[in-house]
């Protein structure tokens, strides 16, 4: 199984996943590390990705996942996915990969992104990623989950509603 963890910069992508792949024993992938440097250099300055600039680092994170795959190893990557057709390229009909989706108010992650250090993604931007995100329809079967409760709790939703999954 690969899990997906989407959603706007701040919401807790990274601590999920590093969670989620610690307690499980999976692979884990910082879908940030794989953005080219351009990418990373437009989002320094301030600037929002644009379709064209996200399609080829999209592409990374697919190619990722299916390499897991093909080893046979579960695991967890971060990624924005902030539209459906970039979760349609990432996950697409692969029916092993779950999409997690941490929720959460504008205010409460912009809080979240003043006090974090040595992203390169500014608190600017956090506007135009509201701006453009569709949240996962009921098709894609995403576990939502709040993101005002702690790590723990959070992690702890999670692993039961894959457990219930696990089960139907």
């Amino acid at each position: 199984m690969i899990l997906v963890i989407m959603g706007v910069s701040g919401c807790g992508k990274t601590t999920i996943a590093k969670g989620l792949s610690d307690r499980l024993g999976w692979q884990y992938q910082e879908g940030d590390a794989l953005h080219p440097p351009a990418n990373v250099e437009k989002m320094k300055g301030g600037t929002p990705l644009t379709d064209d600039d996200r399609w080829p680092w999209l592409e990374k994170i697919a190619e990722k996942i299916d390499q897991w795959r093909t080893q046979g190893l579960s695991g967890v990557v971060t990624c924005s996915a902030l539209k459906r057709a970039y979760r349609d390229v990432i996950i697409g009909r692969r029916r092993d990969v779950v999409l997690v989706y941490p929720k959460g108010s504008k205010t409460l992650i912009a809080e979240r992104m003043k006090r974090r250090k040595g992203h390169f993604m500014p608190a600017s931007l956090l506007d135009s990623q509201f701006a453009i995100i569709e949240e996962p329809s009921p098709d894609e079967n995403a576990i939502v989950v709040g993101i005002d409760k702690t790590p723990e709790q959070i992690l702890d939703e999670i692993l039961r509603r894959l457990e219930e999954r696990a089960k139907v």
